[in-house]
């Protein structure tokens, strides 16, 4: 497996259209499936939000062609672009009685299984460590979904258990609890 060049860039009103390209019955088959377009749109604007809101950060991953300086080594005023191959991020929610940061990523189909949403990852968590309010970052993936979980296993999560989570509102699944504390440096 090569391990792709990633960058992660803060979301913007331009990335609808890569919401849209991970809205499919492929990509949603462990959260209750495709949302529809007015759902689309409330979540869109709900990443927009993340920010200004404090309530967490929402980013595109971004590919980066074979060669392009890693984020930091470009020359000055340098801009290298990259092809959006999926989304990761994290927002507030309250978890067994405490408020915490939940993460979640998606990469599309083509450019799975290359190491590109553990590399995201690790640069969210690395981004939630030096901006995040709480101290708790968590991510559930269904108990069904090995991709993901060996994700959280790979970018430094430690598995806390089962549990049953309710993902969308109002489905409850059995998933893994995986946990990284934000304030230790591990």
């Amino acid at each position: 497996m090569t391990t792709a060049r990633v960058r992660i860039e803060p979301w913007t009103d331009a990335d609808l259209a890569l919401l849209r390209r991970v809205n499919t019955p492929e990509m949603k088959k462990h959260v209750g499936g495709p949302e529809t377009e007015e759902q689309l749109l409330v979540r869109h604007r709900r990443y927009l939000d993340f920010v200004p809101s404090g309530l967490g950060c929402m980013y595109r991953i971004v590919l980066l062609p074979d060669g392009a300086p890693a984020l930091g080594e470009a020359a000055a005023g340098e801009r290298v672009t990259g092809e959006p191959v999926g989304t990761v991020g994290y927002g507030t929610r309250t978890w067994a009685g405490e408020t915490v940061h939940e993460m979640g990523w998606n990469v599309l189909p083509g450019h799975q299984g290359r190491g590109i949403a553990v590399a995201a990852t690790r640069a969210a968590v690395a981004a939630a460590r030096r901006e995040a309010a709480q101290r708790y970052l968590h991510a559930f993936p269904s108990v069904d979904n090995p991709a993901s979980n060996a994700v959280c296993a790979k970018a430094g999560f430690t598995l806390l258990g089962e549990t049953e989570f309710e993902f969308p509102p109002g489905r409850f699944m059995r998933s893994h609890n995986w946990r990284v504390d934000l304030r230790s440096s591990d």
